[in-house]
C-alpha cells in the first residue's frame, strides 16, 4: 500500500503545478485583454477630443504677422519719427532715457494702429530724401512729426503746432485742435501751451512738404517730469491715432 501512494505522488504533483501555470496563464490573459481595453478607449477618447477641437470655431486673437490688405486709394498719413536716421538722437535724460527711442516706438505703435484703421502710413526718418523744400512734392493727406520734450522736472505736459506761415491755416488749426483733443484724452496729460517754442512752429519739415499737405508736430510730454506716463506707449499712439482719425474724417474738434 505505501509503495503505491509514493508511486502516484509525483502524478499529483505534477497535475497540481499544471493547474497553476494554467491559471496563471488566465490571469495574465484576462489583464492584459483589460489593458487592451483600457488603451484603446483612451485613444478613442483623445481622437474624440481633438475632433472637437478642431471643429470648434477659433476664439484666438490674430497674430501680430497677420497683415491687413489696405486699399492703395486710402488716405496716406505720414510719421516723423523725432530724430531718428541720425546721429542727433534728441535728449538723453540722465536715465538713459532717449529721445529717438521713444519717438520711433509710439511712431511704429501709431502706424499699427492708424493701419488698422484702413489707412496707409509711412514712417520718415527726421532728414529722410521725402522732404525736399525744393520741389515740396510729398504730399500725404496728414503730416505728423512726433517728439518728446527735455528731461526737465519743472514742466509738464504735452504741446501740438502748425507752421507759423501756413497756406491753409484753418486746415491745419483743426488738425492740431483734433490732435490735443484726442491725446488729452488718451493720455490725461495737460495741454502746456505756454511752451510752444519757435523750434516747433519753425520745425523744418514742415516746409518741406506739399503746401497743401495739413501738417503738425507734437510734443508727446516731458521726458523727466512726465517719464511715467511716456512709458505707456501704447496710449500715447493711441492718442495720435484718434487725433489723425477724427481730423480725417472731418470732425472740428472744439
Amino acid at each position: 500500500m505505501s509503495r503505491s501512494k509514493r508511486a502516484r505522488a509525483p502524478e499529483a504533483n505534477n497535475f497540481v503545478r499544471t493547474d497553476v501555470l494554467a491559471r496563471t496563464a488566465r490571469i495574465f490573459q484576462i489583464l492584459f485583454v483589460v489593458a487592451l481595453i483600457a488603451l484603446l478607449l483612451i485613444f478613442i477618447g483623445i481622437t474624440q477630443r481633438n475632433r472637437a477641437l478642431a471643429d470648434a470655431p477659433s476664439t484666438r486673437a490674430p497674430t501680430k504677422n497677420a497683415v491687413a490688405v489696405l486699399n492703395p486709394n486710402a488716405p496716406l498719413i505720414a510719421l516723423v519719427a523725432g530724430h531718428s536716421g541720425g546721429i542727433d538722437t534728441g535728449a538723453i535724460c540722465a536715465d538713459g532715457t532717449r529721445e529717438v527711442d521713444v519717438t520711433t516706438d509710439v511712431a511704429r505703435r501709431a502706424k499699427n494702429n492708424l493701419e488698422a484703421r484702413n489707412y496707409r502710413v509711412e514712417i520718415l526718418a527726421e532728414f529722410d530724401a521725402r522732404l525736399n523744400a525744393a520741389t515740396r512734392e510729398y504730399s500725404p493727406r496728414a503730416f505728423l512729426a512726433i517728439h518728446a520734450d527735455s528731461c526737465i522736472f519743472s514742466a509738464s505736459g504735452f504741446k501740438v503746432a502748425r507752421a507759423e506761415i501756413s497756406a491753409i491755416p484753418q486746415e491745419e488749426d483743426r488738425m492740431v485742435r483734433c490732435l490735443i483733443a484726442a491725446y488729452a484724452d488718451a493720455t490725461l496729460l495737460r495741454y502746456h501751451a505756454d511752451s510752444i517754442t519757435r523750434d516747433m512752429t519753425h520745425y523744418h519739415a514742415l516746409g518741406e512738404i506739399n503746401l497743401q499737405s495739413p501738417a503738425a508736430i507734437i510734443e508727446l510730454g516731458f521726458l523727466g517730469s512726465d517719464a511715467e506716463t511716456l512709458k505707456k506707449r501704447d496710449l500715447l499712439a493711441q492718442g495720435v491715432a484718434d487725433g489723425l482719425d477724427s481730423f480725417l474724417k472731418g470732425n472740428e474738434c472744439k
